[in-house]
């Protein structure tokens, strides 16, 4: 099928929907990006690929999603990756800033709008936060970018609600389905489009004591930190063996897997 506008996203977990649970999806997930693209694509004349993957490093997108999403025509691209160079032991910022001008330049030269992102601020994050620097400086790097190909940014440092602890999953790196819902929210607004989707419903908060926080802690780390951990030691990636959620486009209704 044809499509006059065409949404194509790229980029890791955070663009395939990491933390956004639903099973009856390719790889499981739904994500702020499909939420976005089901609302375009309720004007029929929309189409939505979808090529990010977990795990991907910029090195990765450039050289396996930059080509296709050349080839594919698109309209309307998002970009979000960095997050996973950021968050290894060792990394050339000023190397991958220009590798990311350079991939923006040439999504720019599609003719596309561009809407790319800031990076999360992790102040208070016992694990992350130590990224934070790195984070800051990338961001305006990304500011530059956009600035110099004309460039929308949804910035995400700046959006303060994210700091709630519950829009997240519980692997405290991923947003949750209250999370996606309201980035996939600001990604309109961003874009100029009326949001359609209602603000996410949040659980009541509930204080943890100290014991019950070291307990839950512990669990998290466990489940979730030692396996993040082991694979950057062993360079392998949770996305290693996962393919693009939709790598052509496809109009995507609400109720669509």
């Amino acid at each position: 099928m044809e499509f006059s506008k065409r949404y194509l996203a790229l980029g890791d977990s955070f663009t395939e929907g990491m933390g956004d649970v639903d099973v009856s999806r390719p790889n499981q997930v739904r994500g702020w990006a499909d939420r976005v693209a089901e609302q375009l694509c309720a004007d029929p004349d929309w189409g939505y690929a979808n090529l990010a993957i977990r795990g991907k490093k910029l090195g990765q997108v450039v050289a396996e999603q930059l080509p296709v999403a050349l080839a594919m025509r698109p309209t309307l691209i998002s970009l979000y990756v960095g997050g996973n160079d950021i968050l290894r032991p060792r990394v050339d910022l000023d190397g991958l800033l220009a590798s990311y001008d350079s991939t923006v330049g040439k999504l720019a030269g599609t003719g596309a709008q561009i809407l790319l992102f800031t990076g999360f601020d992790s102040n208070g994050s016992a694990i992350f936060e130590k990224s934070r620097g790195r984070t800051a400086i990338y961001n305006e790097g990304v500011r530059e970018i956009a600035e110099r190909h004309g460039a929308v940014i949804a910035d995400y440092w700046r959006w303060r609600e994210f700091q709630d602890l519950r829009y997240w999953a519980t692997d405290r790196l991923h947003m949750g389905s209250p999370g996606h819902t309201l980035m996939a929210r600001k990604v309109l607004g961003v874009l100029g489009t009326q949001a359609e989707i209602k603000l996410p419903q949040l659980p009541q908060a509930v204080a943890q004591s100290r014991a019950e926080k070291l307990r839950s802690d512990a669990v998290w780390a466990k489940e979730f930190l030692a396996p993040w951990v082991k694979r950057r030691l062993t360079g392998t990636s949770s996305g290693d063996n996962l393919r693009a959620k939709y790598p052509y486009y496809i109009s995507l209704g609400t109720n669509d897997a």
